[in-house]
């Protein structure tokens, strides 16, 4: 029988603030129709209310991009790992660890005969990541990061 992997859910995100985002949003919005052509400060309130909600719905909405790009960046990870890997014949750990995710995201703009070099000059040295990119003379640009 093999493993299941459970899905993942943010509990704070998928249960709490979503839900009672929706439930603001429609109930703003229901509120506000009731009264909306009406010069008072009721219907100035619902529509601040909805407007305020349908943002606020919005925003958690747009926390999704937030886990698609902390997934690109572990992809990152991953094919600079590979490539060094590759070009190496060692195992690219025991610099990651010296290593953040800037200088590696960097590290990939490097290409295959300069990777490995730089790689441990910037484990060592801690380059920054402009330090990095100023060393590399064979540029491999990236066009599909978002």
């Amino acid at each position: 029988m093999a493993a299941k992997n459970p899905v993942q859910y943010y509990p704070w995100h998928h249960f709490v603030l979503l839900p009672a985002a929706l439930i603001l949003a429609g109930y703003g919005i229901t509120r506000y129709v009731h009264v909306a052509g009406d010069d008072d400060q009721i219907a100035r309130l619902w529509f601040t209310v909805a407007a305020l909600a349908v943002v606020g719905l919005g925003v958690l909405l747009m926390l999704r991009q937030h886990y698609a790009l902390t997934l690109q960046d572990r992809i990152c990870r991953l094919e600079v790992r590979q490539r060094y890997f590759e070009v190496s014949g060692q195992r690219f750990a025991p610099l990651e660890k010296d290593l953040s995710l800037k200088q590696i995201l960097t590290l990939r703009l490097a290409g295959d005969a300069e990777l490995p070099a730089l790689a441990q000059a910037a484990a060592k040295e801690q380059l920054s990541p402009a330090d990095i990119q100023a060393r590399i003379t064979n540029f491999q640009f990236d066009a599909m990061r978002v």
